[in-house]
């Protein structure tokens, strides 16, 4: 997809949830420049590794082009002011305070650029107490509600198995981003955004949020089960388990036909979601006795003929396997460095048509000229690959105004 091509993003990001926002823009065809310090963004160290390349990192990287330069000289300074006056767009994740010190925040760039979109990404934001405090995404994880609600009922708080809050983080920059560069079509001028990694998962938990609202209560861990709807769970099977979702009354009618048990719908203690639930151990014997009789696939097929959604359990490898993610086309990126080989990416979220037509396009990871990015070589190659540019056209989110 190209839709953001012609626009120049500076991403001075690292690690993880700065680079996926860029990386969300470049798969959406902007022209990313990600700027290093000399001896590289630490995710080029984080395995695993392939021919001596961090996958890691061309995963999150791809699509963009590199540049090496130490804020701490005054000629990569000025370049990068230099770079900035000419950008669209401006990412970066230090601690709040850092960029400012740099003299790179969004006052001293928005003087020279009052178009400029500045995105700063971190683990609680610009503003409150906690500002200044060092954050991962196991630390704001635990800090969210997320984990304290994630887990069976006997076990302890259980931290989500990707790092969430660093990639809910980056999407929401992103998706702010391009309303900020929407909004300067009609404005002319550009906008600062505040993204906390905290904020951004607090904001996640519609369901648990709503029954604090509406009961001053919260559900706790509950396993694999839904706090509200059931039967929605996964369930035993002959040879494993079933994911089985209802929610609805349509949709439990033929689950109720599809376990046998046709007269549930009009038996009051199933009669909608707070009965069941009120209900759920009598609901789970009811399906398991279906379940436990049928293979995994077999009462696959029985959900697939009810009309009732059901999936298996999968790992990464059955998923990116899967007929379906493989007919949805899985994208190869090259590794950090030029190189004859390439790495498997993520297949993107986003589908869109070219105007009504199929469109793809393939991704390459940054480009330093087959140097180490600290090297001579690769801060003189990648200075002529990113020089500035002639004239062109001109949530969990705290957006700015037009002033800091």
């Amino acid at each position: 997809m190209t839709v953001l091509r012609g626009l120049r993003v500076l991403d001075l990001s690292r690690v993880l949830a700065g680079p996926y926002c860029t990386a969300l823009l470049a798969d959406l065809g902007a022209d990313v420049v990600k700027v290093e310090p000399p001896g590289g963004d630490d995710a080029r160290h984080l395995g695993p590794f392939r021919k001596g390349e961090s996958v890691y990192f061309a995963q999150i990287n791809r699509g963009k082009r590199s540049i090496a330069l130490d804020l701490k000289d005054p000629d990569d300074h000025a370049l990068l002011l230099r770079l900035a006056g000419q950008a669209d767009v401006f990412v970066e994740n230090y601690r709040p305070g850092v960029a400012r010190r740099l003299g790179i925040d969004h006052a001293t760039l928005r003087a020279a650029n009052p178009r400029l979109v500045y995105a700063s990404i971190s683990g609680f934001g610009q503003s409150g107490p906690m500002r200044e405090h060092p954050a991962y995404d196991l630390i704001v994880q635990a800090m969210s509600g997320l984990m304290a609600g994630t887990g069976t009922p006997e076990g302890p708080p259980t931290r989500v198995g990707e790092s969430v809050g660093d990639l809910v983080a980056g999407l929401f920059a992103s998706w702010a981003i391009n309303a900020a560069l929407f909004d300067r079509e009609r404005s002319g001028r550009g906008r600062y955004i505040d993204v906390a990694m905290l904020d951004s998962l607090v904001s996640l938990q519609v369901t648990a949020m709503s029954l604090l609202t509406a009961t001053g209560g919260l559900p706790g861990r509950v396993g694999n089960r839904h706090p509200v709807s059931t039967p929605f769970d996964t369930y035993r099977t002959a040879d494993g388990l079933v994911a089985i979702a209802v929610a609805g009354e349509a949709v439990f009618a033929r689950f109720a036909r599809m376990v046998g048990r046709p007269d549930m719908p009009s038996d009051p203690r199933f009669r909608d979601d707070a009965a069941r639930a009120h209900h759920i151990e009598r609901v789970r014997e009811i399906t398991e006795r279906w379940s436990a009789g049928l293979t995994t696939e077999q009462a696959l097929e029985s959900a697939r003929a009810a009309g009732v959604p059901a999936a298996p359990i999968w790992d990464l490898t059955d998923a990116v396997n899967s007929e379906q993610i493989r007919a949805r086309a899985r994208r190869r990126v090259r590794p950090p460095r030029t190189g004859p080989h390439a790495v498997p990416a993520p297949a993107g979220a986003v589908r869109a048509g070219r105007h009504g037509g199929r469109g793809g396009h393939r991704l390459r990871g940054p480009r330093d000229g087959g140097s180490e990015p600290g090297s001579r070589r690769a801060r003189r190659r990648g200075r002529r690959a990113v020089a500035p540019r002639g004239p062109g056209p001109e949530p969990s989110v705290r957006q700015g105004g037009h002033r800091p």
